[in-house]
């Protein structure tokens, strides 16, 4: 497969032009990665106005991820988020209300997106003791939510921060049946194409997804994917990226891009699969030794359990997890070095013998008292938890990550609401004045 955007690069590097362009530092090297970071000069290409190497390279990721067009974000999944937002509001039916139907477990991204494009929020809530960063979205669930009011749009995540996955084929036929597009947040399944039995979100009915393509892949932080399988969304999926992304993107970010579609194309695919056999000996290993891994697809290790603890005991070890909590710890695996993972991992969490946790305190659906767009553009001041209750939530409250809200912008905060928050050890609150 060819690498149009690398290719340009490394010939422009190799050339002996004189750079009186941006960036300031003319190619000159510091990091060792400055020949390649150019700008939009002849040949190079637009991300925005994409009719050269840039529009050959997302074609190419097209190809790979079976979608009716791939276009590329340097600015993760979070630009991409707002593109979905953007498009399916300015895509909606004649009287349609700008109003979308999300799982509670949005990422603060989405809220941003609605607060900025004006969408109110109807929410999904998860069953009963799921973590911060879960929501189970049933098709009976979605059925009978989609069966008592309109919206433009179904807004889910899958894979969530701890690899837990939905039914997305299912949730698709739903929502198909009521006319009403779905949003899959994928930042975290990017490989999900992948796999032996291909998962990802545009093989099973998702009109437009989001991919993180660093999380998972071999891609520089902040390369991402926004995928459209529905066609009536390409028109002006170019313009709602531009709308929410900077009009210098990073150069080296689209190259690795670019790069990773050879290798996906060259058979990291096998290499996935090989590596899926590896992670679940991995996964029996630990469960022998009494961990309690989660049920998630292959590439998250989560480990259910006191998360801080576990993190001290990787990090005395010179391992790094992804994310740990009071309740969990989530690790993201490799292909490129499950082996190695393999061999230090269980050495370095030996035994099981941590105390469990206490059960994080239910939450109970708060009061909506403004809409995100209201609350987010108040002005606002931030508090202790301890002194937060009874007021109306301004910016969202997170654990970051996982990004994921307690309380949402306009809902008034409990005392419930500020016992999850205080459990996950967030200790102040901005509110709406």
């Amino acid at each position: 497969m060819t690498t149009p955007i690398l290719d340009f690069l490394n010939t422009y590097a190799a050339s002996d032009t004189l750079r009186l362009h941006m960036p300031g530092h003319k190619g000159l090297p510091a990091l060792g990665c400055e020949a390649l970071d150019i700008t939009e000069i002849a040949g190079a290409d637009a991300l925005y106005e994409a009719g050269g190497i840039i529009a050959e390279s997302e074609r190419n990721a097209a190809a790979l991820f079976g979608s009716a067009r791939t276009l590329y974000s340097t600015e993760g999944s979070s630009q991409c988020i707002r593109a979905m937002v953007f498009l399916a509001l300015q895509n909606r039916p004649s009287g349609a209300p700008g109003r979308i139907l999300a799982g509670r477990n949005a990422h603060k991204a989405f809220l941003y997106a609605a607060a900025l494009c004006g969408a109110e929020v109807d929410w999904l809530w998860p069953r009963a003791g799921e973590r911060l960063t879960g929501c189970t979205v049933t098709p009976a669930a979605l059925e009978s939510a989609l069966a008592s009011a309109r919206y433009a749009a179904v807004y889910v995540t899958s894979p969530d921060y701890l690899g837990q996955t939905l039914d997305i084929a299912q949730l698709a036929a739903v929502c198909r049946a009521h006319r009403v597009p779905l949003l899959v947040d994928n930042a975290h399944g990017a490989h999900l194409r992948f796999l032996a039995e291909n998962r990802h979100p545009m093989a099973l009915g998702a009109d437009l997804c989001c991919d993180s393509a660093h999380k998972t892949l071999p891609v520089l932080t902040g390369g991402a994917y926004l995928h459209i399988a529905n066609p009536a969304f390409v028109p002006g999926a170019k313009a709602a990226m531009a709308l929410f992304g900077s009009t210098s993107p990073s150069y080296l970010i689209l190259a690795s891009l670019d790069r990773c579609n050879r290798l996906l194309a060259e058979g990291w695919g096998q290499t996935l699969a090989q590596a899926q056999a590896q992670a679940l000996a991995l996964r029996q290993r630990l469960a022998a030794a009494r961990w309690h891994c989660a049920d998630t697809e292959p590439l998250h290790l989560s480990l259910l359990g006191d998360g801080a603890a576990m993190a001290q005991r990787l990090r005395r070890a010179g391992i790094e997890p992804e994310y740990a909590a009071r309740d969990a710890m989530t690790l993201l695996l490799s292909p490129d070095t499950l082996e190695e993972t393999a061999r230090r991992l269980p050495a370095a969490l030996g035994e099981n013998d941590l105390p469990a946790p206490p059960p994080a305190p239910e939450l109970a659906a708060p009061e909506r008292v403004l809409s995100p767009r209201e609350a987010i553009f108040a002005a606002q001041e931030t508090l202790p938890v301890r002194r937060s209750a009874g007021r109306v939530c301004g910016a969202p409250t997170v654990a970051c990550p996982p990004a994921v809200p307690v309380v949402v912008s306009g809902e008034r905060i409990g005392a419930d609401a500020a016992a999850v928050m205080a459990y996950y050890g967030i200790e102040t609150v901005s509110v709406v004045k």
